[in-house]
């Protein structure tokens, strides 16, 4: 499959060349997961968002850095209270059949989202605007919603209260327009090859299932001179060997999944492919969600005793050894407006101590030799994951716990934690935007189906939604520390470490800036031979 790549160069234009005369610039990517949909607001994977996020662009969007700049928003003003936000759209902004994109196609989208009738599982994620929470409640009805367009080239966002991460937040895909024209004609089949219409670089040509997502240059694209590459192949690869295998005989231009090549091979791919394979930090963490709601792990001696066991060190530093950092907290420690210091109680007690304590909070929660606790671990099958979850078995074994591993495809896994149909799972969470709330609303009460654990302490959302409303970034900070703690102190999940991603990119490609989001829009890359 390995196909010739052509760049696009300043030569050309000294040689004359046109664009109808270059050959086609192809970029094969590999995605880690099989998409459940590219539907801005049905998604709720990473692995969408490298897709979604090349072919629709939201009033903020990503630069090649990963800082926010403006996107489909020229410039923007905010109200001396901090709670309006007022942006002017570029000039001649087109979706891709040309139709122009209006202020109402972000309202449109916004009020989408938010209609309970959508089941966005990600719209928690816009609550901080006007009426959103209470539209997503069923108690107000969508067109109440805090956005509003002013003609068709502003668009007017009132918050509930100031949120300084905002910006950043709107460049995220459950805000994108949608536009309304094709919604009208084909409903929600809209998503579809030959249906959608896009306002990114990029818009669908094919969808084939379990093989490949193809997409192509949009010429309509307001930057569309800029964009050097024609077509973008998106693989779903799971399984790092494949992966590695793929890149290493010329299939794949980039890996940039998170378990790009396997762990156990990380001092062999770095020396083989020193200038390709990278280990980046990541703003991001792994972790074993406990089901809360049933049986056994609405008991928080139970969850306390098995998170216990796990010994961190142990599964990063040898089973996994990726560099990893184990982790006794749920925010990263290098997450902007975050104050460090809430962890687990136990973090500085020895293992021998460790297990004998969790014996004790077993018993006391009437598991014993002879009715020993037993459940099943729901995990994403991929190879490291399943050297990390046999590991962690075993470590339970040292107490008499049995845990059944079960491994699933990562749509099945993460389907079954969203529903609720499981006891322990796993799951790992790459932010959206660099600020603490966008881990810890994750298990605020209302969360919806993204809060796997099922966990509700009223006292922990008072205090995440206070520093919400908190101006000063110091208090703010503290507020959400306060509130780390208390959810911590209830061990709803199992922490394990802090991301760090194993990607692979090709010395061919040009316009790739490592970066700790992990964001690298296809727009911002070309390929080069020299």
């Amino acid at each position: 499959m390995k196909l010739l790549r052509y760049t696009v160069l300043a030569l050309s234009l000294v040689l004359g060349l046109t664009s109808s005369t270059l050959a086609e610039v192809v970029l094969h990517r590999g995605n880690s997961k099989e998409p459940d949909t590219l539907d801005p607001h049905r998604a709720a994977g990473v692995w969408e968002d490298e897709i979604i996020g090349d072919m629709f662009l939201g009033l903020t969007t990503e630069a090649i850095n990963g800082d926010i700049i403006p996107g489909s928003a020229e410039s923007w003003t905010i109200s001396d209270d901090g709670l309006v936000y007022t942006f002017t759209l570029r000039d001649a902004l087109l979706w891709s059949d040309g139709v122009p994109v209006t202020a109402s196609d972000f309202v449109f989208g916004m009020r989408r989202i938010m209609d309970p009738e959508t089941a966005a599982r990600y719209a928690s994620l816009l609550f901080p605007i006007k009426n959103a929470r209470a539209i997503n409640m069923g108690e107000m009805s969508p067109d109440e919603i805090g956005v509003v367009a002013l003609g068709s080239q502003r668009v007017e966002i009132t918050l509930e209260n100031p949120v300084s991460f905002f910006t950043q937040l709107l460049s995220h895909y459950t805000t994108f327009p949608v536009p309304q024209h094709t919604f009208a004609m084909h409903g929600e089949d809209w998503v579809k090859a030959g249906n959608m219409v896009t306002n990114g670089a990029y818009v669908l040509q094919e969808w084939v299932a379990n093989s490949h997502v193809k997409v192509a240059k949009n010429t309509k694209f307001y930057d569309a001179a800029n964009v050097a590459i024609d077509t973008v192949f998106y693989y779903p690869i799971e399984d790092s060997r494949t992966g590695l295998r793929m890149f290493e005989t010329g299939e794949l231009d980039t890996n940039l999944m998170t378990e790009g090549f396997p762990s156990t091979m990380l001092e062999e791919v770095t020396r083989r492919l020193p200038d390709e394979a990278r280990v980046v930090p990541s703003l991001g963490n792994r972790f074993l969600p406990m089901n809360t709601s049933k049986p056994p792990f609405n008991d928080k001696r139970v969850r306390k005793a098995v998170s216990m066991l796990v010994d961190r060190e142990i599964i990063n530093d040898r089973v996994v050894s990726v560099g990893a950092r184990s982790a006794y907290a749920f925010v990263p420690p290098e997450t902007a407006n975050h104050q460090a210091g809430a962890q687990v109680d136990f973090v500085s007690m020895a293992m021998p101590e460790r297990i004998a304590e969790a014996k004790r909070l077993l018993a006391l929660a009437g598991y014993s030799e002879d009715n020993p606790l037993r459940f099943v671990l729901s995990y994403r099958g991929s190879y490291d994951n399943t050297r990390r979850l046999s590991a962690i078995a075993a470590m339970f074994l040292r107490a008499g716990v049995i845990a059944e591993i079960a491994a699933y495809d990562s749509r099945i896994s993460y389907s079954k934690m969203d529903q609720g149909d499981y006891e322990m799972g796993d799951g790992g969470w790459a932010a959206d935007y660099n600020d603490p709330y966008n881990f810890l609303y994750l298990l605020l009460c209302d969360s919806g189906p993204m809060n796997w654990a099922r966990y509700c302490n009223p006292g922990f959302d008072k205090l995440v939604n206070q520093a919400a409303v908190t101006l000063d970034m110091k208090k703010r900070a503290g507020l959400m520390s306060q509130a780390e703690q208390i959810m911590l102190d209830d061990h709803p999940v199992i922490m394990l470490d802090y991301a760090t991603n194993r990607i692979l990119v090709s010395k061919r490609i040009r316009g790739f800036v490592d970066n700790i989001s992990n964001k690298h829009r296809t727009r911002f890359m070309w390929i080069s031979d020299i």
